[in-house]
């Protein structure tokens, strides 16, 4: 690691490298959700969740479902299914420590992003799981997001990576597959891994 560089270390020498907002993005921070911010919750099939935990460190995992999984309460609330995945569940363990957490949803096709902000408590409770069921199939928890921030984010960083041109779509053969990797890191049969991860993204997605 190089640690000769010179790094930022205070907040005035860090806004001497940006020029200032302008007022309209200073002001574009709304404390709750505005009738844009709804539809686009509901047209959102995949959001990145932040999350940190009480050692200060930092975890960010994706979350995806049918468009709107993510149910809007009211202008105030949200209800986040928790779908089974690999039972780590770093997230979960960091809203027990620190309730804080950050969302960034994303619609196929929009370049545009859109930000909450918030704290998260986690249930049990059967209702709210009924309510967020799939195909009968309940979520192991709902998480209540409490919003304190929601603003729109431009759609810089997708113009630039051009995400949603098919044409830049990697071939899949060209990357390992997840079984590979994983054969790889603890010495397994990978077509036995194959199969396990088959099995799992066709019948255990719920």
């Amino acid at each position: 690691m190089q640690t000769d560089r010179k790094v930022v270390e205070d907040l005035s020498t860090l806004r001497t490298g940006y020029a200032m907002p302008s007022e309209r993005v200073a002001n574009k921070v709304l404390p709750r959700l505005g009738k844009h911010m709804r539809e686009f919750i509901a047209l959102s099939p995949f959001v990145v969740v932040a999350t940190a935990g009480a050692d200060g460190k930092v975890d960010a995992s994706p979350r995806g479902d049918v468009p709107g999984f993510i149910r809007v309460v009211d202008e105030h609330t949200l209800h986040l299914p928790d779908r089974p995945g690999n039972n780590r569940i770093d997230s979960s363990h960091n809203l027990v420590d620190v309730p804080g957490i950050g969302m960034l949803f994303f619609v196929p096709g929009v370049n545009e992003t859109l930000r909450i902000n918030g704290r998260a408590r986690i249930t049990f409770d059967e209702e709210l799981r009924q309510a967020n069921a799939h195909d009968g199939r309940l979520p192991r928890a709902v998480w209540i997001i409490t919003i304190e921030e929601a603003y729109f984010h431009c759609g810089k960083a997708l113009i630039r990576s051009d995400l949603w041109n098919p044409e830049k779509k990697i071939e899949r053969s060209t990357f390992a597959s997840y079984a590979q990797i994983n054969a790889d890191l603890f010495g397994s049969d990978v077509q036995e891994l194959d199969r396990y991860f088959d099995d799992s993204y066709r019948n255990k997605l719920y």
